[in-house]
């Protein structure tokens, strides 16, 4: 089965890409969306939310930038100041690199279930607004109780926070584990899911 996972989303990846290319709208909205949001949220709304730590809040919520980005289409590789080793860099990339998987075969399942374009890429946005209700913007502990719980058990806030440790080169604890046992899990329910749907369409 893994080698089949490989071989697919190559092909799938190779094919994105080739999109991409000839799509420059595609590229200018999603390397604009990401900016707009890093500035409007810096500079208009990090005043005023208070993160509990001493870093900046720029460094606090890129993470979340990083995967709203790559569930817009496209990973953007943003620098910043950050005292990160090359091996935390190595483990975010593989975070990434894993959760661009895990999000390239939830679209697939898309393309399969939908029967218009409009209404394959209607599935992305509750993938983008899940950093939103998260530990990317703001600490969870701020949330009223509900969506602290929400914020708490659904995935992104654990990759976030792993990132963010790894930035700042902080202890990460278990939210690496949990991290991966989420992307783990849903790449392979994803491409099963999608092989499935894929194999009723042509039998």
């Amino acid at each position: 089965m893994s080698t089949h996972v490989l071989g697919d989303t190559g092909i799938l990846t190779g094919r994105s890409l080739r999109h991409i290319v000839r799509s420059p709208d595609t590229i200018i909205t999603t390397a604009v969306t990401p900016i707009a949001l890093m500035l409007l949220f810096v500079y208009v709304f990090g005043g005023a939310i208070n993160t509990g730590s001493d870093e900046s809040y720029l460094n606090y919520m890129l993470p979340g930038i990083l995967l709203i980005t790559i569930a817009s289409g496209v990973a953007l590789i943003m620098g910043f100041r950050t005292g990160a080793s090359v091996a935390a860099w190595l483990a975010v990339a593989g975070i990434l690199i894993l959760f661009t998987l895990a999000l390239t075969w939830i679209a697939v399942i898309a393309g399969l279930s939908a029967k218009t374009v409009d209404g394959a890429s209607a599935f992305s946005y509750p993938l983008i607004f899940l950093p939103f209700i998260s530990s990317a913007f703001a600490p969870t502990e701020s949330m009223p109780g509900p969506v602290a719980w929400f914020a708490e058990n659904q995935p992104v806030t654990s990759i976030v926070n792993t990132i963010r440790a790894l930035y700042a080169g902080e202890p990460i604890g278990s939210d690496i584990w949990i991290a991966l046992v989420w992307l783990v899990g849903i790449l392979a329910v994803a491409y099963t899911f999608a092989a499935t749907i894929y194999r009723r369409k042509i039998s």
